[in-house]
């Protein structure tokens, strides 16, 4: 028996307005059924114009994630009625997407291959209340990103970084703020045991965070193993996940792509792309998370540890670099600088560059301390904090930090060298 999984996933785009038509994409919080136009809204007659710019986007995206581009691609009709899908079609990509065969490289060394990148647009929103269901069309026609995975995956530790590396690589690139507490990036695994009497998948639609993909992954094995135990073969279908019940729920039973009809949207001439532009859009693409990691590893004398930290927002990695040139001029080391962003965790918004360097520099007059009331105070963190201690124990080297971290809170401008030496040696 082999667990096979495989992802998709659906990140909303930041364009100013909607994938065919003006209508402005701010809508999160916004009056239900107040941003639509008859383009949106499917209304007879209303023909749609593409979007360039969200266009581009997807290829940007495609381009980062290491695919090729195809120069003929083409947008398609697929065909379904729900309510959410005012035309009773959605305009997507079948046959000739915008982007295929790319691939995200796990810290393990593993490497997961990228079907395809492909543009469609977002429908809109089901709101169940007191017993009735409505709909919500300002969501409607969203630009929306799909990326689909081979079925790379066999377990939910991996699917879980790979996410987090393509929320990353989606806000490097500054297309996407990918927050899926509003539904900007949803997740759905495609999960199924290799080896039982037949060939089958089961999805899990719409996932709205990582940790309840991870649970929904392993619920979704655990089940699946205990039906084919009894001798049954899971069936194919759509499932959710209930947080409350901490459980996945059958939803409807899943559609083969046949059962959409696709064929070619009929109001949308075919994209003809040529190399001078898509290198056009490639040249665009400034450093992505990968690079700058291992660049810091490099140029700032860092360890892994503090570069991962560092440059997961990159926000947060330009306000370091800017520091870094600051702190230059008053010798404060890159380290020096890496250590207080860290284990202070300043406000970026609020603390300038040259403010930071400034507090390291106040701080730099090491606190002379009483050994026992030290000693105190370590005992007390390591008891308070027992699932650090543990993690350190198992190997996570960085958990040791975080501990420093918090002797530091209780009290501030001590050596964090010599804090981190005796933590070790009380563990």
């Amino acid at each position: 028996m082999k667990t096979v999984i495989g992802l998709e996933v659906h990140i909303e785009l930041k364009t100013k307005s909607k994938m065919f038509c003006e209508c402005t994409t701010d809508y999160f919080g916004k009056k239900p059924n107040t941003y639509t136009c008859p383009v949106c809204l499917g209304l007879p007659g209303a023909l749609p114009i593409p979007n360039q710019k969200a266009i581009n986007w997807c290829v940007m995206l495609g381009l980062a994630l290491g695919c090729k581009i195809p120069l003929f691609s083409k947008f398609d009709r697929k065909n379904y009625f729900y309510p959410d899908l005012p035309k009773g079609y959605q305009v997507s990509q079948y046959d000739q997407p915008f982007c295929i065969d790319g691939e995200i490289e796990l810290s393990n060394g593993k490497k997961i291959g990228i079907r395809r990148v492909h543009m469609e647009e977002d429908t809109g929103k089901l709101i169940h209340e007191e017993g009735s269901t409505l709909i919500d069309f300002n969501r409607s026609g969203v630009p929306l990103v799909e990326i689909v995975t081979e079925p790379d995956f066999d377990n939910a530790k991996d699917v879980r970084e790979y996410l987090q590396k393509l929320q990353q690589i989606a806000r490097y690139l500054e297309i996407s703020d990918a927050d899926m507490d509003k539904g900007q990036m949803r997740l759905e695994p495609n999960i199924s045991i290799k080896g039982s009497k037949k060939l089958y998948k089961v999805e899990v639609k719409n996932i709205n965070s990582f940790s309840f993909v991870e649970k929904a992954i392993n619920y979704e094995l655990k089940r699946q193993q205990e039906i084919i135990d009894n001798g049954e073969t899971p069936i194919q279908e759509t499932r959710g996940w209930d947080e409350k019940k901490q459980k996945t729920v059958s939803q409807r039973v899943k559609e083969e792509a046949s059962d959409y009809r696709y064929f070619p949207e009929p109001d949308i001439p075919p994209i003809r792309w040529t190399q001078p532009q898509i290198s056009k859009i490639k040249d665009q693409i400034k450093e992505l998370p990968d690079e700058k990691f291992k660049r810091f590893i490099r140029q700032y004398q860092l360890n892994s540890y503090d570069s991962e930290i560092l440059t997961r927002e990159k926000n947060l990695a330009d306000y370091y670099e800017d520091a870094v040139k600051v702190g230059k001029t008053h010798e404060v080391s890159a380290k020096q600088i890496a250590n207080y962003i860290i284990n202070r965790k300043p406000d970026i918004e609020e603390v300038l560059p040259a403010q930071l360097i400034q507090k390291i520099i106040q701080s730099s007059t090491v606190t002379k301390i009483d050994e026992g009331e030290l000693d105190k105070t370590i005992n007390e963190v390591i008891k308070n904090n027992e699932k650090a201690v543990s993690d350190y124990k198992n190997g996570k080297e960085q958990a040791i930090m975080f501990l420093v971290g918090q002797v530091l809170r209780k009290i501030p401008n001590l050596d964090a060298n010599l804090v981190k030496e005796k933590i070790s040696k009380s563990l």
